[in-house]
């Protein structure tokens, strides 16, 4: 008796996920490895790539590989994208987590400096990155890319007008590779994150009593999460089951509303 394959199985994929030393980034890619993907750990720093690959490895027995590269520097990205195709041979699956937010300035004090600089890794970042990917996909038999939004897209927010303006952006682009690559049989789609707790979080509740309580008043369900709840909605995006959904963006974010 043949038993139909889980559309949720990744065997055999192969799966870039930037940014994931830590965070949800991590916790992606600790999750995709389980669901039996073979996963590229990649940030800026080799040496933090090679640890949290070993971590994955050791916990999941998927195959991992650890490779830095910063996603915000374009001519960096053609030589990343070409040694992750040169080792596994092919690539199924993109998650453009990577970006920064590095500091919190009023609309009025945002240099152009500064501004290039959020937009170079939020946006020209997975921009970059897709492009280089989608030719591989293409000529694999197609693909699933993920763009790491986030639900300051759609409301602002005082003081990350530049990290908000740059993830709305991120989401339009991710409709326009949803339409222009759909004939390649590629799919991309948006995935807008709430509250998570992470390094920033955390911070924010050392230096201001009651910001943690501030933050999960804003969700339906009224708390944080823990990154372990991206893992399902971001599976569920690179594998088979979204097979008819492209152009779309889905929110986990405990109920905000977009």
């Amino acid at each position: 008796m043949t038993h139909a394959r889980d559309p949720f199985d990744l065997t055999g994929k192969v799966v870039i996920v930037t940014g994931s030393t830590k965070g949800i980034g991590r916790a992606m890619a600790h999750g995709l490895a389980e669901a039996g993907a073979s996963v590229v750990v990649n940030s800026r720093k080799q040496d933090l790539c090679d640890a949290t690959a070993s971590e994955i490895a050791a916990d999941t027995g998927a195959a991992v590989l650890g490779l830095a590269c910063h996603v915000g520097e374009w001519d960096a990205v053609p030589g990343f994208v070409d040694a992750v195709h040169a080792r596994f041979g092919r690539i199924d699956g993109v998650v453009n987590n990577a970006g920064i937010n590095p500091a919190r300035v009023p609309v009025a004090d945002t240099t152009l400096e500064f501004w290039r600089k959020i937009f170079s890794v939020n946006v020209e970042g997975p921009l970059r990155v897709s492009q280089c990917v989608a030719p591989i996909m293409r000529d694999g038999g197609g693909g699933s890319i993920v763009n790491i939004g986030t639900m300051a897209a759609y409301s602002g927010g005082a003081s990350i007008n530049a990290y908000a303006a740059s993830k709305a952006a991120l989401v339009n682009l991710t409709k326009s590779m949803a339409m222009e690559w759909a004939s390649w049989n590629i799919r991309v789609n948006a995935l807008s994150p709430g509250p998570f707790m992470s390094e920033m979080m955390e911070g924010g509740a050392r230096t201001a009593p009651g910001f943690l309580e501030l933050v999960a008043g804003g969700t339906f369900q009224k708390r944080i999460a823990d990154p372990r709840e991206i893992v399902g909605p971001v599976v569920y995006l690179v594998s088979d089951a979204s097979s008819f959904v492209t152009g779309d963006d889905l929110s986990v974010s405990g109920g905000m509303q977009k």
